[in-house]
């Protein structure tokens, strides 16, 4: 029920929000494409119209139940072609160096317990000229909004966790894993230390997702 519980939550926002994100990557036909914690293949679908028979898109995931499940989903979505799933951790990326033209993390970084090292694997993956974009709950800039999201968060998501994934544990975690997440300033400055350059944010829904942008020059 994850996909479910994504909808329920963010009241099918999530699809928006990971859409905006592709259309800002700058990813085009031909790309080679790291998609990093992202089993699910919600972003493997975007990428790979985007980068076309003569582009690659390969999923990364430490979790591989998480990587059966993206991979059946795709199957059923008759996209496979250019595709590959490894499992391997954000924090030490099985890949060569140089060798991707985007990276791109959506909900994943937040989970990752050494942040720096996944930022300094990622900018080694890259080729020069590549981009990293990461889409991430953040922290929510307009005071009333931050009033009544985290009242949403705390009483209702952990319920609906309960509800409708039988696992209110795990929605409880995820309320409390944002918090604890750096905020946008901060995660700029580690893109920053980790190498990369022009780096910029833009946040969405005042904040409660941000989306995070930097270059490997």
């Amino acid at each position: 029920r994850y996909d479910l519980m994504n909808d329920v939550m963010s009241i099918g926002a999530h699809r928006l929000w990971k859409r905006y994100a592709i259309y800002l990557s700058g990813v085009r036909a031909g790309h080679h494409v790291l998609d990093v914690a992202g089993g699910t293949g919600d972003m493997a679908m975007l990428l790979a119209r985007k980068v076309g028979t003569s582009g690659s898109v390969t999923i990364c995931d430490i979790n591989q139940d998480m990587l059966k499940h993206g991979r059946d989903r795709l199957i059923d979505a008759g996209i496979l072609e250019g595709i590959e799933f490894v499992q391997g951790n954000a924090e030490c990326l099985p890949f060569g160096r140089n060798h991707f033209d985007c990276v791109t993390i959506a909900f994943g970084l937040r989970n990752v317990t050494d942040k720096t090292a996944a930022l300094a694997s990622m900018y080694d993956k890259l080729k020069y000229g590549g981009r990293i974009m990461i889409l991430e709950f953040s922290s929510v800039v307009i005071p009333v909004l931050r009033e009544f999201y985290d009242a949403y968060s705390f009483r209702l998501i952990p319920w609906f966790g309960k509800i409708i994934a039988g696992d209110k544990a795990s929605y409880q975690y995820l309320v409390e894993s944002i918090r604890m997440h750096p905020a946008q300033d901060r995660l700029a400055a580690m893109l920053e230390s980790a190498g990369f350059c022009m780096v910029d944010y833009l946040n969405l829904s005042g904040g409660i997702v941000a989306i995070h942008r930097g270059y490997k020059i």
